[in-house]
């Protein structure tokens, strides 16, 4: 039977390396993506890095990470940063609440008592701001 020729520790082995190279891929990609990111580089030191990743892959993602590595996280943040920033737009015009409707509920709250006239003035002048 050819399962009993294939030990619990080939198992092991195996789903190892498989998790091995499915980290190696997601390194990969993060390393092309980064350098892709990088608005710095030229055209011709992005494609030269993609060279040297594709032909020594090892070698070339190591001295990415060695010499670029402390930017990346800068980058990523920036990146994250940017899409919130996006999103939040998205989201406040989709709501569609405008500065008049929230200028109305303010006058609301001021009427009914629940803020004073100085913290409407305070959100007033940031809402218009």
């Amino acid at each position: 039977m050819v399962l009993a020729d294939y030990t619990f520790g080939q198992a092991l082995l195996t789903v190892l390396e498989i998790f091995l190279l499915v980290a190696w891929f997601w390194i990969l990609i993060t390393v092309i993506s980064d350098l892709f990111r990088d608005h710095e580089l030229s055209g011709w030191a992005k494609a030269a890095w993609v060279f040297f990743l594709i032909v020594l892959p090892f070698l070339g993602t190591l001295i990415y990470l060695i010499a670029r590595g402390e930017g990346m996280r800068d980058r990523a943040i920036k990146e994250q940063a940017d899409a919130q920033k996006h999103f939040d737009t998205y989201v406040r015009e989709t709501a569609g609440t405008s500065s008049a409707d929230e200028l109305h509920k303010l006058s609301d709250l001021k009427q009914r008592g629940d803020i004073s006239q100085a913290e409407f003035d305070q959100a007033k002048a940031k809402l218009l701001a």
